[in-house]
């Protein structure tokens, strides 16, 4: 074993294992089964995307915003423009302004966490990005918490930010967190110790690995000591091999990936 890998072992012990059996066994739809799929234009991160990955068995990635409160909304842009027919950021606005965003092509409001978490009920596993591009991650990763206490589907929390993971593993530790990661613009030595730093930061139970990257010897590593791994965004079937080969589950997009 690698120093590195030793560290790691060290600093971000991977989790036990029936703790992420769960997140094995199925595919993710990314923001749920989204596009030019059964017959219509499905809208992202909607109920009606959700509703298409269930049917299927899939399970759903989803991600959330915070409003000006903190309040937890699926929904991925910092900027309201690409999906809905209002300007500005969704986090200068009152929840109860939220509410009553539409979202376009008459797929309903933004949806609060908490009603999509009652629209799956358990029927499928849900991963949750959380969207934070700084250190305040409180606000919202309390949220979250609150919207998944009482839930008892499978459920696990992700981000790009370390300190969402870190934010969960003192304060909800019971949640199963994730590390997003990607190595684009960041193959240097500089790099690879952020990598490191950000792991040993977030103490996750398991890596979202950007496809691109893949194979990658940091998430190798980390698989072979017991953090699964799941990729994103996979669109091809070449993409589908790759994932196949390398991590534990892919997180899709149509046109649909055969999973078998």
């Amino acid at each position: 074993m690698s120093l590195s890998s030793q560290l790691d072992a060290l600093f971000a012990p991977a989790p036990e294992p029936a703790r992420v059996a769960f997140l094995k066994g199925q595919p993710y739809a990314h923001r749920g089964l989204h596009g030019s799929s059964n017959g219509g234009n499905i809208l992202e991160n909607s109920p009606a995307a959700f509703d298409a990955a269930i049917k299927l068995g899939h399970g759903i990635e989803c991600d959330v915003q915070a409003a000006e409160d903190g309040t937890a909304f699926v929904f991925h842009d910092y900027e309201l423009d690409r999906l809905t027919a209002q300007q500005g950021e969704l986090a200068n606005l009152r929840a109860s302004d939220v509410d009553q965003v539409d979202l376009n092509d008459g797929h309903g409001k933004i949806p609060r966490l908490r009603a999509i978490l009652a629209q799956v009920a358990g029927q499928v596993p849900i991963l949750i990005e959380i969207k934070s591009n700084n250190m305040r991650v409180g606000p919202l990763c309390l949220s979250v918490r609150r919207a998944l206490e009482g839930y008892t589907g499978k459920a696990a929390v992700m981000s790009f930010n370390p300190f969402v993971s870190a934010w969960m593993r003192k304060n909800a530790p019971h949640i199963v967190r994730g590390l997003v990661v990607t190595e684009e613009g960041r193959k240097s030595l500089k790099g690879r110790i952020a990598r490191h730093r950000d792991l040993w930061t977030a103490k996750p139970d398991f890596l979202a690995y950007d496809i691109r990257d893949l194979p990658s010897r940091f998430a190798a590593s980390n698989r072979a000591r017991g953090l699964p791994v799941v990729t994103w965004t996979v669109r091809s079937a070449s993409q589908e091999k790759i994932a196949n080969l390398h991590a534990d589950e892919p997180i899709y997009e149509i046109p649909q990936i055969e999973h078998s």
